[in-house]
């Protein structure tokens, strides 16, 4: 095996043009991890933030870093010669950064519990928009919200990377989604499972949306207030889920002095959980969007776009052919 492999590298906090291209060494596999073989990797909103000097940069203890939570490929190395996925296996998943190394690279070792079988009808490029966002919705709108016949569920940033699972599983489940969004993206949203979307540029939600028995909110205050604009469109004894992190400072006390029920959301890269969605994903129910799919080399621009706010669905960077 290789001893260094090529991957996206950050030195120090910065902007885009922070993260480089070069070698570093290839991961050490250790007790039950797979080696995996990267094939395609993408951005979320953590890894822009830990970029950038927040997220989860504190716990970034030596440099060059490598960051990507989200990866498809191919295994490796299994866990022991009798585990039932084997070298040449197709697989996705997510991995803890900066715990481990991640997946803007060549190569990751990943735990076990965190890696799962690629949905055949889905290609690696697919399947790597996946497992963060997917989580991260069921997580919030299955697990915490419990989405069920009859239930209102306004859900922000509709057509993000969370917000469009997030919708097509609140959907699935039988709630009622209204989703705010730009005006472009409402057919779209609709076509996901939303029975309503509310043009955010051209209608203040709040005057259009009333008595929603959840806000998944996946925005904050860094926009326009819209956390707190929010506490208006809940029921009394309904609940907010906020996401972004550090994007509402005062959320639990907003809240709580609103007569409502709130939390945090932090996502586990549960293997079991991102198999049932896989099922999904692989029967049609739940579809994934990828926007813009970028080289390895050019990660500094998926970077660009993930901040610029107005991705439908994912960004993919694409590590290796597969």
């Amino acid at each position: 095996m290789p001893k260094t492999m090529r991957a996206a590298l950050l030195d120090e906090a910065g902007g885009p043009d922070t993260l480089r291209i070069g070698d570093t060494a290839y991961p050490d596999k250790v007790n039950s991890e797979f080696l995996v073989k990267v094939v395609a990797s993408s951005v979320n909103p953590i890894d822009a933030k830990t970029r950038a000097g927040r997220g989860v940069f504190d716990a970034i203890h030596s440099f060059p870093a490598v960051l990507g939570h989200d990866f498809s490929g191919v295994v490796v190395e299994s866990p022991y010669s009798a585990h039932p996925i084997r070298p040449g296996d197709e697989v996705f998943g997510m991995v803890m950064v900066p715990r481990y190394g991640g997946s803007y690279a060549e190569y990751l070792s990943v735990p076990s519990l965190s890696v799962v079988r690629k949905p055949a009808t889905l290609s690696h490029i697919e399947a790597a928009a996946a497992p963060l966002a997917a989580l991260t919705a069921w997580g919030m709108v299955v697990e915490v919200a419990k989405a069920h016949e009859g239930q209102r569920m306004l859900i922000h940033a509709g057509s993000g990377g969370v917000g469009h699972f997030a919708v097509q599983f609140a959907s699935y489940f039988g709630a009622h989604v209204i989703a705010t969004a730009s005006g472009s993206k409402a057919s779209w949203l609709r076509s996901l499972g939303a029975a309503e979307v509310v043009d955010y540029t051209t209608t203040r939600f709040e005057e259009v949306v009333h008595d929603a028995d959840v806000v998944i909110d996946l925005v904050g205050n860094v926009h326009d207030d819209t956390g707190t604009r929010s506490l208006s469109v809940v029921r009394p004894g309904g609940l907010i889920i906020n996401v972004p992190t550090g994007s509402w400072p005062t959320f639990m006390e907003d809240v709580a002095g609103a007569g409502l029920r709130g939390t945090h959301y932090k996502v586990a890269p549960d293997g079991n959980t991102l198999a049932v969605i896989a099922r999904l994903l692989e029967a049609g129910n739940v579809r994934v969007h990828v926007d813009q799919i970028f080289p390895l080399e050019r990660i500094a621009e998926a970077h660009e776009a993930i901040e610029a706010g107005h991705t439908r669905g994912k960004v993919v960077v694409k590590i290796a052919e597969g």
